[in-house]
């Protein structure tokens, strides 16, 4: 078992919500996934899937019933357009939500954007053992996510506090 100096990698999921992007554009989802493995932690998956609820939804589930995922990052389909449908797809999932990490984020992203962060669907939750955090689509959300938040909140050494304690990392490193 770890102690508070060592980092307990995280198995993380990284999903691209975009009806445009391929893994050659996909400059959010990548960005994600070199942050994630320059952390230490490890990418479980990363899937682009267009931004329909149901699709949406049935791949989320599968990453929450799986307890080798301890942690869910998406990007896109946070706004307001028609086609943006991350948070009626994937609110309905949590057990609880962290109202905290979009209030944070929005709070962040007023010094790059202005007042269009109020535009912002930034979310939240734990399912299952797993957190999920819901980011913007561009870069640059995916920037000040990783870098204001993400990068202490899945770091199992930062304090006070984590979200590592409440996913299901230790139980899998220890296997």
């Amino acid at each position: 078992m770890s102690n508070s100096s060592e980092l307990t990698p995280l198995n993380v999921a990284v999903l691209t919500v975009s009806d445009t992007r391929s893994i050659d554009n996909d400059t959010s989802g990548q960005y994600l996934v070199d942050q994630l493995l320059d952390a230490g932690h490890v990418v479980a998956a990363r899937e682009i899937v267009i931004d329909d609820v149901y699709l949406l939804r049935a791949q989320v589930s599968q990453w929450i019933a799986d307890d080798n995922v301890h942690a869910i990052i998406s990007t896109g389909g946070t706004g307001f357009t028609g086609r943006d449908s991350t948070p009626e797809a994937l609110e309905p999932l949590f057990d609880k939500q962290i109202d905290g990490f979009g209030e944070l984020f929005r709070h962040l992203s007023l010094a790059d954007i202005g007042t269009s962060t109020v535009q912002s669907r930034a979310l939240g939750g734990m399912a299952n053992n797993t957190v999920i955090f819901c980011l913007p689509g561009s870069t640059g959300a995916c920037r000040t996510g990783w870098k204001g938040i993400l990068k202490e909140q899945l770091d199992s050494r930062h304090r006070p506090c984590n979200f590592v304690p409440h996913t299901n990392a230790k139980m899998s490193n220890l296997k």
